[in-house]
């Protein structure tokens, strides 16, 4: 189901960072764009100066 207020993005990676972001995702049981998105998240403390 689409998000409200949802963007695409469309991200190249190398085989090996795909391989690896696969892997992650089948170990965690999370999807790609779960885990991609918590990492966009984890991005806010520097730019709130933490």
């Amino acid at each position: 189901m689409p998000r409200k207020n949802a963007a695409n993005l469309t991200i190249q990676f190398s085989l090996e960072e795909k391989m690896i972001l696969e892997k992650y995702c089948e170990k965690m049981q999370r999807t790609k764009s779960d885990v991609i998105r918590e990492m966009v998240r984890s991005l806010k403390k520097y730019l709130n100066g933490s």
